[in-house]
């Protein structure tokens, strides 16, 4: 059992993250045999006042510790009151308490390292014109206020460290989780070359698509968004059509792999376009599942068959509503998380954490078996 530790461990959630910080608080404790006592979570919390201003408060000391907060930017699902009324917090209102947290540690801790799933305005990650660069600037922040490590999950653009080069800052893809999610819930898929297709909705997705691509050995497919760059509507160039790129789909089943999705609109557009190019059953996986338009759309397009499942993780907030859907799967990144802090702490290398493509290969083959064991059941109970 290992037992060098950088610093006494503490975890630290942020509102919204209560349950999630609570899981990984039961794996860290199953591992380290703590039972029902000795927990790793230290109460943290910022109280506000009636004008809506807050303090970073902590209840435990820091001194010395190895500290990791949980951070989750985009949870609305809490609020706070502010002049009598229930405001949601916006990405805004948690990054704000995220640093009046770290504020609160005032320098006490060993080291303190931030997991933000997905980034504080990781689309605003690079200049066009005249605008902010915010991204960059909360990284920056962030490593002035004495973050030694930013661990985040499929970043929009990983190029955004460049902004602080001298902090740790670690892009952790859930290849391997999202994988397992689907055949758990697919068996029948057959994750072959003939069969099934990865596609990237558009060229920033070709990155993430290039490596299922790699790892699993599946051919690629790409949709090429054009744009109508004379006219911005909600903060962006409207899309005026989807073209795609690449070999033919009929019968085949088709993976739609994305950073993630927030209205839905290309989503839902492009799966459209496969099942009319043949596609036999449409899958996607997203890493965050925002839905910032609602899910009566996505209800829709499952009942008239254009999408089969949406494999979402539990970065962020999920509604009751969406959990009880027929066509949502979530994947479950808490003990993912608890391995990578659990690790970090004894001050070792997550480079294997990092690169699933081992675990991946071994998923493969089981599910492979299993499939070919299920096949030669039919066949004989055909035949009888």
């Amino acid at each position: 059992m290992k037992e060098s530790l950088y610093g006494e461990l503490s975890v630290i959630g942020m509102r919204g993250c209560e349950q999630f910080v609570a899981q990984v608080d039961n794996y860290l404790r199953d591992w380290r045999r703590h039972g029902d006592e000795g927990s790793f979570i230290a109460a943290a919390e910022c109280p506000r006042f009636g004008t809506g201003e807050a303090k970073g408060l902590l209840h435990d000391s820091m001194r010395g510790h190895d500290v990791y907060i949980i951070c989750d930017p985009f949870n609305y699902g809490v609020t706070y009151k502010m002049y009598g009324q229930q405001v949601p917090m916006s990405p805004d209102d948690h990054y704000a308490d995220l640093k009046r947290i770290i504020a609160a540690i005032a320098g006490k801790a060993r080291r303190v390292s931030v997991i933000m799933p997905m980034l504080y305005e990781g689309r605003q990650h690079k200049r066009s014109s005249r605008e902010s660069l915010d991204c960059a600037l909360m990284l920056q922040e962030l490593e002035s206020m004495g973050v030694m490590n930013i661990i985040t999950f499929d970043a929009h653009d990983p190029r955004v460290q460049n902004a602080v080069p001298l902090c740790g800052f670690d892009d952790v893809r859930p290849a391997y989780q999202m994988i397992k999610a689907l055949v758990r819930h697919e068996p029948d898929i057959s994750l072959n070359k003939e069969d099934t297709v990865i596609i990237a909705p558009d060229e920033g997705a070709m990155g993430r698509c290039m490596y299922y691509s790699s790892v699993v050995g599946l051919d690629i497919g790409m949709f090429y968004k054009r744009r109508d760059y004379s006219r911005v509507v909600n903060g962006r160039n409207p899309i005026v059509a989807h073209e795609y790129l690449g070999s033919d789909l009929t019968g085949k089943d088709v993976i739609i792999v994305d950073d993630m999705i927030a209205s839905g609109e290309s989503l839902l557009d492009v799966a459209l376009q496969l099942k009319e190019k043949g596609a036999k059953r449409v899958f996607n996986f997203a890493t965050f599942g925002l839905f910032t338009e609602g899910l009566a759309k996505f209800d829709k397009a499952y009942q008239d068959g254009i999408i089969s499942r949406i494999f979402t993780t539990n970065f962020v907030y999920r509604t009751p509503e969406l959990l009880s859907k027929e066509w949502y799967v979530e994947v479950n990144m808490c003990k993912y998380v608890a391995y990578i802090i659990d690790t970090l702490n004894h001050d070792e290398t997550i480079s294997n954490l990092l690169d699933p493509v081992k675990r991946i290969h071994k998923l493969m083959e089981k599910h492979k078996k299993e499939a070919g064991g299920q096949i030669k059941m039919e066949f004989s109970q055909e035949n009888k």
